[in-house]
């Protein structure tokens, strides 16, 4: 096979379309693998529709970030383990290996990180290329389906759980907005010990499994005494730290109306609209904190393949569909349709 079905997006002309391009082949230091799923993340869909531009230097690129697959073929220089056959997963993404961090070898400070699927290709095609410092050994009980999600839509909640948001055990927190990883992070919330841990959608849906996914308690954004239920299950105290999943700006003015004292608003969910901080005076009173975050880093991903190898995490409930690669455009449409309000929609080539 000299040629692949691939899910391609040009950055100059905003149009995304299914096409043959030759089959990639990997160079010193690289892995090919034969995806076996890919994810379908809100990011995409952002990345297709242009309300998600970012700084990147190329002009067109296969989308895709949540890969998962079967090593195909080895480069020179890669390392022994990385053998022919072998299971695995792909980090979202990695160094730029040019800034000056980098090239001090701290590449953990990169000042430019380059994301799979939008600095260069992903994996909603039929084979990818990785090198091999970005893949994670995937158990043979873990299903490749459920290892393609981890990265993103369950690496990203824990890095702003356990890192970003700082939470600890009892600590009350919220979460707005129960998709892809709203929903896995009501369940990650549970396994830190957050209480109680309130999860708000307008979606009834959702709501619905949220509870089922560990969330003490569920509200409707809409409600007319929104503020006066959390302070209720709150005893009074308000939220220790507030999680926007949803990436909306109508979210920060409420979740900021609902802090407690030294509170947390957590921004996850990517949006173009400026932040505003509402009584400015109070929030420096009662030192609040604005706190960004974005995606999440490599041990982050490998802290989760160790919880769900060791039964911590379940992840069977978070494939929604299994659609074919050539159903991609169709896939992108349910999403932004939220039909049947899936957690993870995953393409199969």
């Amino acid at each position: 096979m000299s040629t692949m079905l691939a899910g391609r997006l040009d950055y100059k002309t905003g149009t995304f379309a299914m096409e043959e391009v030759p089959v990639p082949q990997p160079g010193p230091g690289q892995v090919r693998i034969k995806v076996a799923a890919a994810g379908i993340c809100l990011s995409d869909v952002h990345l297709i529709d242009g309300s998600l531009r970012l700084d990147t230097a190329v002009e067109k690129v296969t989308l895709g970030h949540e890969v998962a697959g079967v090593i195909d073929a080895v480069g020179a220089q890669v390392p022994a383990e990385w053998q022919v056959g072998r299971r695995v997963l792909l980090q979202a993404g990695q160094p730029c290996g040019a800034c000056p961090p980098c090239l001090l070898g701290r590449v953990g400070q990169c000042q430019h990180p380059l994301t799979r699927g939008v600095d260069y290709d992903g994996g909603w095609a039929e084979y990818a290329i990785a090198d091999h410092f970005t893949l994670v050994a995937v158990p043979d009980d873990l299903p490749l389906e459920q290892a393609a999600i981890i990265p993103d839509a369950v690496s990203t909640p824990w890095g702003a759980i356990v890192g970003t948001g700082d939470v600890r055990p009892t600590q009350a927190v919220g979460v707005w907005g129960l998709g892809g990883l709203g929903a896995h992070a009501v369940q990650l919330l549970r396994l830190v010990g957050a209480a109680p841990i309130v999860a708000v959608d307008p979606i009834p849906d959702a709501r619905k499994r949220a509870l089922a996914l560990g969330a003490d308690h569920v509200l409707d954004p809409g409600a007319a005494d929104f503020a006066e239920q959390v302070r209720r299950i709150t005893g009074g105290r308000g939220l220790d730290v507030a999680f926007d999943l949803a990436g909306a700006p109508p979210v920060w003015t409420q979740a900021q109306a609902v802090l407690a004292n030294e509170g947390r608003l957590v921004l996850v969910g990517l949006a173009p609209q400026p932040l505003t901080i509402h009584q400015t005076t109070l929030f420096s009173y009662l030192k609040q904190q604005v706190r960004g975050h974005y995606g999440s880093a490599p041990e982050h991903v490998e802290q989760l393949v160790s919880l769900v190898g060791h039964h911590r995490l379940d992840l069977s409930g978070s494939i929604s569909d299994v659609l074919p690669l050539s159903e991609a455009p169709r896939g992108v449409e349910r999403l932004v349709k939220k039909e049947g309000s899936p957690i993870r929609l995953i393409l199969k080539p």
